[in-house]
């Protein structure tokens, strides 16, 4: 069944006056839900440093073994070398294999300073393996302290927080999906999460600008649905919302004044 627009109008009233409570539940986590977040996210990019080191590691490991199995191979051909020697004929094969001794001695000799080298580079990492390790372990203890916190509140309120949603997601079918959306948008542009504003003093009650009397007339006949001009909120008046205004007399506003100045001469 369709409803009228002062229908659509209270539902979306009460499904404000709920989200406004589930705010209030919320606030008492405080920044709880985000510091779980951030943490976790600072948890991956640890995690992705500590494995980026242990790669570092095994491939200065495996460079490592390169260049021993290189220094092997060479030592080998040195030996065979120095055999052909005592076979040679002429001095020009006596220097052609003594300039390969030299140049097997040299790639010896580089090979060699890799390993100390990327020795070096190991230790190095795994000073800052140490650390990251040491990190993720603190951190890791903060997420598990600040989880708890938040399950604990989460327990406190679980159940105040099921009715209300349950609430809300009655009040959401009252209105057509159009309306909800165009609501959940609004809340989320405003600082203060009221995307349904009543009429307060002749002034929109979510950013206190004024709204023209032919506007408020309009607002006041449930014809349509009307935003405000200044923040966009949807507009509603005390017949929606049933806030009945403190209307003070004339006369009482004289007599305010004169309390005020004898309280002040006081």
């Amino acid at each position: 069944m369709d409803l009228t627009v002062e229908n659509k109008l209270k539902a979306l009233w009460e499904l404000q006056e709920i989200d406004s409570r589930l705010d209030r539940l919320n606030a008492l986590k405080g920044e709880l839900p985000i510091e779980v977040s951030d943490l976790e996210d600072e948890l991956i990019g640890l995690q992705t440093r500590a494995d980026n080191i242990n790669k570092d590691i095994e491939q200065y490991e495996n460079d490592i073994a390169g260049y021993k199995a290189k220094i092997k191979q060479t030592e080998q051909l040195v030996v065979k070398y120095k055999k052909q020697l005592e076979e040679v004929k002429n001095n020009r094969e006596y220097e052609a294999l003594n300039k390969e001794i030299e140049i097997a001695g040299l790639e010896i000799m580089g090979a060699e300073k890799r390993i100390k080298e990327h020795f070096g580079y190991i230790e190095s990492k795994k000073e800052a393996q140490e650390l990251a390790k040491q990190n993720l372990e603190n951190r890791n203890k903060d997420l598990e302290f600040k989880k708890k916190e938040l399950v604990t509140i989460s327990k406190e309120t679980e159940e105040e927080e099921n009715g209300m949603m349950k609430e809300r997601n009655d009040y959401e079918k009252k209105v057509e999906e159009r309306l909800v959306k165009a609501y959940n948008r609004i809340r989320k542009n405003v600082k203060n999460g009221l995307a349904i504003a009543s009429i307060e003093r002749n002034s929109c009650g979510g950013c206190f600008s004024k709204i023209p009397p032919q506007r408020q007339s309009d607002i006041k006949q449930h014809l349509k649905i009307i935003d405000c001009e200044h923040c966009g909120r949807i507009l509603v008046d005390n017949a929606i919302t049933g806030i009945v205004p403190v209307v003070v007399s004339e006369e009482d506003k004289p007599k305010r004044r004169v309390r005020t100045l004898k309280a002040a001469k006081a």
